[in-house]
C-alpha cells in the first residue's frame, strides 16, 4: 500500500527534479529566437545553424547510452551530477567563443543535458516501485517534469527573444550558463541517490562499437551537405557496425544495451516512435525559427518577425506542450497509455502537415504549432515513462535512455537532411542567407509523415501495455 508519508517524500524529490527540468527547458528554449543572430555573429549561412543542432544531437546520442547504463550501475543521481557539471562547463564557454568551430564544440558538449530526463524518470521509477503503482506514479511525475521543462523553455524563449534585441550577444549567452550552475547546486544539496543500484562493470566494448557506429553514421550525414563522395561509405559503415554490436550485446552477461528489448512488442514501437518523433521535436526547431525570421518582402515567404515576436510563437507552442504533458496521463487513465500515445503522434502529424497550405500568416503558423505542441508534450512525457514500465528492472535507466538516444538520432538525421533541403535553391541568390521555400515545405512534409508513421507503429503495442497491471505480473 502507498502511504501519504511515502508519497510526500516522493513528490518532494519530483519537485527538486522539476527545477532541473526547468533549467533544461531554459537551455532548449533560450537560444531558438536568436539563432539568426548567432549565425550573423559567427558569419555563417542560416542553413549552417543546422550544424549546431546536428552536432549537439550526435554527441547526445553518444553519451546517453553510457550515462544511462552507468546510472543503473552506480546511481542515477551521481550521473545526473556529472552530466550537469559537463553542461555547465560547455555553457560557460559559449559567450566567449568568437569562431564558429569553437562555438560548435561547446554547443555540442552542452548537449549532455539530454540525459537528465531519462535519469530522472529512472530515479523516480526506482523510488515508486516500493510505494505501489509505479507505472501510474511515474507517468504523473513525468508529466510534471515535462511541464516544468516546457515552462523553463517558455521563460527561456521569452527572455532570449527580449534580451537579444536589447543587449550584446555575449551577455545574452551568459544567462543560461548561470542557470545550469544553480541547477548543479540543487542536485548536489537536495536530491538523494536511487534506493537500488545494480552494480557491475561497464560494457566498454559495446560502448566503443555503438559510439563508432553513431560517429560514422552521423558523420556521413554531415558530409552529405558538403557533397563529399565518401559520405555514403561512412553511412554504410556506421550501419554495418550495428551488426557486430548487436551480436556482442547478445553474448554479454551485462550488456550496455539489452538488444532483446527491441524484440518486445511493447518496446520496439516506443523506440521507433521516439526516433521518428525526434525528426520534428529536435530537427525542425532551427528551420521553424529561421522561417519566421525570413522577410517576405524580400524573399516572398516567411513572416519577417523580430526576435521577440518569434519567441512568442515558440512560447505558445511550449504552452501547448505543457498542456499535452499534463493531459497525457489523464487520457491514458480514461482510455489506455497506448491510445494516448497514438493520439499524441497524430496531433504532431496534423500540426506539421497543416503548414503546407497554411503558412502565410502569423496566426496560421501559431495555430499549427499549438496542434503539434499538444502531441509533442504528450510524447515527451509519455515515452520515457512507458519505456520504464515495460523494461526489465535492471534496465530501467537504459530503456528510458534509449527513448532519448533514438530521439536524438532521429533529430540528428533530420537536421542534416533539413540543412540540405534548405540549401537547395538558396544558392540562386548569391547575396542571400535565407533558406529556400521548397526546403521549408520539405521539412514540414517529413515532420508530418514521420509522425503519422509513428502512430501506425503504435497500433502494434499490446492493449494493456505500460499499466500497473502489466508491471505486477
Amino acid at each position: 500500500m502507498t502511504t501519504p508519508g511515502r508519497l510526500g517524500a516522493l513528490w518532494s524529490v519530483v519537485g527538486l527534479l522539476a527545477f532541473v527540468e526547468f533549467t533544461s527547458g531554459i537551455i532548449q528554449g533560450y537560444y531558438t529566437p536568436m539563432l539568426t543572430d548567432i549565425a550573423r555573429h559567427l558569419g555563417v549561412h542560416d542553413a549552417d545553424v543546422n550544424w549546431l543542432e546536428g552536432s549537439q544531437l550526435m554527441l547526445s546520442a553518444l553519451v546517453v547510452p553510457a550515462f544511462a547504463k552507468l546510472g543503473d550501475m552506480v546511481g542515477h543521481r551521481r550521473m545526473l551530477l556529472w552530466s550537469t557539471a559537463a553542461t555547465a562547463a560547455a555553457s560557460l564557454v559559449l559567450p566567449f567563443a568568437d569562431s564558429f568551430w569553437l562555438f560548435l564544440v561547446a554547443w555540442s558538449l552542452q548537449g549532455v543535458y539530454v540525459v537528465w530526463l531519462p535519469l530522472e524518470v529512472a530515479l523516480i521509477w526506482s523510488r515508486s516501485r516500493a510505494r505501489g503503482a509505479p507505472a501510474s506514479l511515474t507517468a504523473k511525475a513525468a508529466g510534471v517534469l515535462v511541464a516544468a521543462l516546457e515552462a523553463g523553455a517558455i521563460a527561456g524563449a521569452l527572455a532570449g527573444g527580449a534580451l537579444v534585441d536589447a543587449l550584446s550577444l555575449r551577455i545574452v549567452l551568459l544567462v543560461p550558463a548561470l542557470a545550469v550552475v544553480a541547477c548543479f547546486a540543487v542536485i548536489l544539496l537536495g536530491v538523494e541517490e536511487s534506493p537500488s543500484v545494480a552494480g557491475g562493470r561497464l560494457d566498454t566494448t559495446g560502448l566503443v562499437l555503438v559510439s563508432l557506429a553513431l560517429i560514422l553514421f552521423t558523420g556521413g550525414l554531415s558530409l552529405l551537405r558538403l557533397g563529399d563522395a565518401t559520405a555514403w561509405a561512412l553511412i554504410a559503415a556506421g550501419l554495418a557496425l550495428l551488426v557486430p554490436f548487436a551480436l556482442w550485446e547478445l553474448r554479454h552477461p551485462d550488456p550496455l544495451i539489452d538488444v532483446r528489448m527491441f524484440r518486445q512488442s511493447a518496446l520496439w514501437p516506443v523506440f521507433l516512435t521516439a526516433g521518428l518523433f525526434g525528426v520534428s521535436v529536435l530537427g525542425a526547431q532551427a528551420p521553424l525559427s529561421t522561417f519566421a525570421r525570413t522577410d517576405p518582402a524580400v524573399h516572398g515567404y516567411g513572416l519577417g518577425t523580430s526576435g521577440f515576436d518569434t519567441s512568442l510563437i515558440i512560447g505558445v507552442y511550449l504552452v501547448a506542450m505543457i498542456a499535452g504533458a499534463l493531459l497525457s496521463p489523464v487520457l491514458a487513465r480514461r482510455t489506455s497509455p497506448r491510445v494516448s500515445l497514438i493520439v499524441a503522434a497524430c496531433c504532431v502529424g496534423a500540426g506539421y502537415l497543416l503548414f503546407l497550405p497554411c503558412h502565410d500568416a502569423y496566426l496560421q503558423v501559431t495555430t499549427n504549432m499549438v496542434i503539434a505542441g499538444l502531441g509533442s508534450g504528450a510524447l515527451v512525457a509519455a515515452l520515457p515513462a512507458t519505456a520504464a514500465a515495460a523494461a526489465p528492472p535492471a534496465q530501467t535507466g537504459v530503456a528510458t535512455g534509449l527513448t532519448n538516444s533514438t530521439k536524438t538520432v532521429g533529430g540528428a538525421v533530420a537536421s542534416c537532411v533539413f540543412g540540405l533541403a534548405l540549401m537547395n535553391g538558396a544558392a540562386d541568390a548569391a547575396a542571400s542567407t535565407a533558406g529556400s521555400f521548397s526546403g521549408y515545405a520539405t521539412v514540414w512534409t517529413i515532420c508530418g509523415v514521420t509522425a503519422l508513421v509513428a502512430a501506425a507503429a503504435l497500433v502494434a503495442v499490446p492493449r494493456t501495455a505500460f499499466t500497473d497491471r502489466e508491471v505486477t505480473r
